[in-house]
């Protein structure tokens, strides 16, 4: 069970669901981000001291692992929620992740 009281499979349901584009029915796409949510853009708003640091504080403070971490962040840089809360972060992300999928 997460911090919200949705179960994993919920998150990754609709972690899958952002990705693929589609919206999931259990939440509109006008509703807010949850508060997990919005602490994952915030830690990626902040810059970091060093290599390391980003990664510790995301299992101290957020108690995810990097993996799962980024997961999520994957999944919200495509959830017009994520947009409309910080649109800064998220554009610099897409425009990264765009980036590097122009390399490949």
């Amino acid at each position: 069970m997460t911090d919200d009281g949705r179960t994993e499979a919920q998150t990754e349901t609709e972690a899958e669901a952002a990705e693929s584009g589609t919206t999931c029915p259990s939440r509109p796409p006008s509703a807010a981000l949850t508060s997990a949510e919005a602490a994952v853009l915030a830690y990626e708003a902040r810059t970091w001291p060093g290599p390391g640091a980003k990664e510790r504080a995301i299992r101290e403070g957020l108690g995810l692992t990097p993996v799962r971490y980024y997961q999520l962040l994957n999944a919200l840089m495509d959830d017009p929620r994520a947009l409309e809360h910080a649109p800064g972060t998220v554009n610099r992300l897409r425009r990264i992740r765009e980036g590097r999928r122009a390399r490949r």
